[in-house]
């Protein structure tokens, strides 16, 4: 199992109803993009966590994108998922302190401040042992463990 995550704003909605991740295949001007690319990674069984409205909230472009995207080609990664709305949203800004160690040094998908990097659309978490609790401990310093644990119940 292999964690990700999804920088949604514009296309959420449209996403989340329809049970799928998009981007497009190139930049606007035709250029690969790495975050794009990793779309083809996602294996049944991995996790997303999905940042809309700075928080975690769970092919042809689709017609329901509407005027969303509109400098984005229509070739295009679709993968199919199914979202989990989390009752309680979490804002990862709230719990930068405990968050940013685990943070990769390449394509953090958070700057250093909590505020989310919209370039940074779609990337692999590291290991992220903040998600199970009996891993906690050994991630972060003592403070922070008491941290750790109420972000890992909010995201359950």
């Amino acid at each position: 199992m292999r964690y990700w995550w999804v920088n949604q704003n514009q296309t959420y909605r449209q996403e989340q109803a329809g049970g799928y991740l998009w981007s497009p295949k190139r930049n606007s001007n035709g250029a690969r993009n790495p975050f794009y690319e990793t779309m083809r990674e996602v294996s049944p069984g991995d996790v997303v966590f999905s940042f809309v409205d700075t928080r975690i909230a769970a092919s042809p472009k689709p017609t329901e994108f509407g005027a969303a995207g509109a400098n984005w080609a229509n070739i295009s990664w679709k993968v199919r998922v199914t979202f989990t709305v989390l009752k309680n949203r979490v804002r990862p800004k709230d719990h930068i302190d405990v968050l940013r160690p685990l943070l990769p040094d390449r394509y953090a998908p958070l700057q250093a401040n909590g505020d989310g990097l919209q370039g940074i659309y779609f990337t692999e978490l590291t290991p992220v042992s903040f998600i199970k609790p009996s891993n906690m401990a050994s991630t972060c310093a003592t403070r922070d463990a008491a941290r750790l644990g109420k972000l890992s119940r909010e995201l359950q």
